[in-house]
C-alpha cells in the first residue's frame, strides 16, 4: 500500500494544520508494514521540501505554485495526483476538499467548521472553496479523519457522515524534555498562529486586566506566525505593550526553551479542533488555562483550568490563580503528565492504516 500525504501544510511552518501532517506522517511511517510506503507531497514555485524531510517516509516535490494547485483541484478536480506522485492507492487531504485521484481510496481531514460558522475569521481562498464544497467532499470521501470525538460529533451532525467513515487521530507526538521543577513566575504563554479564532485581542484585554491587580505579573509571549491581514491583532494602547513579546513564528527549538520556561500555557480561542500546543505543554509539566470552546475541554478534560473565551475577567483570574497557588499548579501538572502519557500515538497510527485499509477493499470489492 502506497498512502501519499500532502505535506504542503507543514512545508514552512509546523504549527495548525502542518503539526497534525507531520504528527499523521511521522507515526504512519513508525507502524507501517516493510512493504508498505509513505509519500509526503509537496508542492510550491520557491519552496522545496527537503528529501530527509522524514526518515521513512519518500518525497514527491513539485515546482507548481501552491495557489494555482489549489484552484484546479479544488474547482476542477483536476489533474489527478497520480500525474504527479505517480501510482498511489490512498490519497490523504489535510483539509476537507478532496485531492483528485485517477483510483486511490480518498481521505480528507476536518479539524473543525469554524470555516462555516465564522468565515469572516478565514482566508479569501477558504471563503471561496471550503464552505460551498466541504459537504460534498466529505460525501464522496472514503474516509475522514478528524483530531478529536468533538470534531467528529459535528462532522456526523453536520455533514451526516456515518462513524464508520471517521478516523480519530489525536496528534500528539510531542518528544519534549519533561520539566524538573516549574517556574511559578515564568512568562505566560500562548503558542499559536495570530488570527481571529485564536482569540489574542481577548488574551491581551485579560492579561491587562492581570497587570491591574498584579503590577509584577511575569511578561505575556505571543509565540506564533501573524496570518495575513491579522497584524491588528497584536495592537494595544495600554501600558501592557511593553510587557507583551511577540517574536513570530519560532523554530521548533524555541518553543521547546518557552515551554521550559513557561509559568502556564494559555490557549483562549474560540474554537480548536485540538490544540497541538496544549498537548505538548502538558506533556511535559506546564499548567494549562483554556477556553471552553471547541474540543479543548476533551482534549485537556481536568487537568486545564477552562474559561469562557469572552470573559476577559475570567481568564484573568484564572490566570491569577495558577500563578498564585501552588498546590494548584502541581495537581495540573500531574493531571496534565498523567492525561497526555495516556495517549497511544502507534494505536492512533494502526486505526488509520485499519481505516485506509477498509477503504481500498470496499473499493476493490465488486459491486
Amino acid at each position: 500500500m502506497r498512502i501519499l500525504i500532502d505535506y504542503r501544510p507543514a512545508l514552512r511552518q509546523r504549527t495548525g494544520v502542518g503539526g497534525f501532517a507531520h504528527a499523521l506522517a511521522a507515526a504512519l511511517v513508525g507502524e507501517l508494514p516493510a512493504d508498505d510506503r509513505v509519500t509526503l507531497f509537496s508542492s510550491s514555485w520557491k519552496d522545496r521540501l527537503s528529501t530527509a524531510a522524514l526518515p521513512g517516509a519518500d518525497v514527491v516535490d513539485s515546482r507548481i505554485p501552491v495557489r494555482l494547485l489549489n484552484l484546479a483541484w479544488h474547482r476542477l478536480a483536476w489533474p489527478p495526483v497520480e500525474w504527479l506522485a505517480g501510482t498511489v492507492d490512498v490519497v490523504q487531504s489535510l483539509h476537507p476538499l478532496l485531492l483528485p485521484s485517477r483510483g486511490a481510496a480518498q481521505f480528507v481531514t476536518i479539524h473543525d467548521l469554524d470555516f462555516l460558522d465564522h468565515p469572516e475569521r478565514t482566508t479569501a481562498e477558504i471563503r471561496r472553496d471550503y464552505a460551498p464544497l466541504a459537504a460534498s467532499h466529505a460525501a464522496r470521501a472514503d474516509g475522514i479523519l478528524v483530531p478529536s470525538a468533538h470534531a467528529a460529533s459535528l462532522v456526523m451532525s453536520r455533514f451526516g457522515i456515518s462513524a464508520d467513515r471517521l478516523v480519530i487521530f489525536p496528534p500528539v507526538t510531542s518528544a519534549l524534555e519533561r520539566r524538573i521543577e516549574p517556574p511559578p513566575f515564568g512568562p505566560i504563554l500562548f503558542v499559536g498562529t495570530i488570527e481571529p479564532r485564536k482569540n489574542v485581542t481577548g488574551l491581551i484585554a485579560a492579561y491587562e486586566r492581570l497587570l491591574e491587580a498584579m503590577p509584577h505579573a511575569p511578561r505575556l509571549v505571543l509565540a506564533g506566525a501573524v496570518a495575513p491581514g491579522a497584524e491588528s491583532l497584536l495592537q494595544t494602547s495600554s501600558t501592557a505593550s511593553a510587557r507583551i513579546d511577540s517574536p513570530g513564528y519560532v523554530s521548533d527549538e524555541e518553543r521547546a526553551r518557552l515551554y521550559q520556561s513557561a509559568s502556564m500555557l494559555v490557549l483562549p480561542s474560540f474554537d480548536e479542533g485540538f490544540g497541538i500546543p496544549v498537548a505538548e505543554a502538558m506533556s511535559i509539566g506546564v499548567p494549562v488555562v483554556v477556553s471552553n470552546r471547541g474540543s479543548l475541554r476533551e482534549m485537556a478534560g481536568d487537568a486545564a483550568l477552562t474559561v469562557n473565551p469572552d470573559d476577559h475577567a475570567a481568564l484573568a483570574a484564572a490566570m491569577q490563580r495558577v500563578l498564585l497557588d501552588e498546590p494548584l499548579r502541581r495537581r495540573m501538572v500531574e493531571a496534565g503528565i498523567k492525561r497526555t502519557g495516556a495517549y497511544d500515538p502507534a494505536a492512533a497510527a494502526r486505526r488509520v492504516l485499519d481505516g485506509y485499509r477498509a477503504a481500498l477493499a470496499r473499493r476493490r470489492s465488486p459491486r
